[in-house]
């Protein structure tokens, strides 16, 4: 997955900002994919950025649910994630979401059927450190069943 990073930063802190890396998205992508990687990107929860993403060749879009995470209970942040994967999976791009995901707001998430895949590494990471790292993921599993 794509993601952008910035030196000072401790986690990710937004989506790829394609419109402005165009170019250098242009170059990489179709350098990833001839070597058999499957390439996604990181991006926020936007139908023009997602149409871009498939534009530029992207085979799985990582929707940046940040905005949700802080914010679960938003109606319109969920609104726009939902519109994106939807926009997405129409456009036959994968579909994945991830950051500030945790055992009390991705329940949510799981019930978006668009959505393939979730990456909570912090989230089990944090819970396995009170009830061990095998319990954590049951917990999990039983989530997203």
């Amino acid at each position: 997955c794509l993601v952008p990073e910035r030196i000072e930063e401790i986690t990710t802190e937004g989506g790829l900002n394609i419109f402005k890396q165009v170019r250098q998205l242009r170059r990489v992508i179709p350098e990833l994919k001839s070597k058999g990687i499957k390439v996604t990107l990181f991006i926020e929860p936007d139908k023009e950025i997602v149409e871009k993403a498939k534009e530029l060749g992207a085979d799985a879009i990582e929707i940046n649910t940040r905005s949700y995470g802080l914010r679960p209970n938003s109606k319109k942040e969920m609104k726009r994630i939902i519109e994106s994967a939807k926009l997405a999976k129409t456009l036959g791009l994968e579909v994945h979401a991830g950051h500030d995901l945790n055992y009390k707001n991705l329940y949510r998430i799981t019930e978006i059927e668009e959505i393939e895949e979730v990456n909570i590494g912090h989230s089990i990471i944090a819970r396995a450190v009170f009830v061990g790292f095998e319990n954590a993921v049951k917990e999990l599993l039983e989530i997203l069943r």
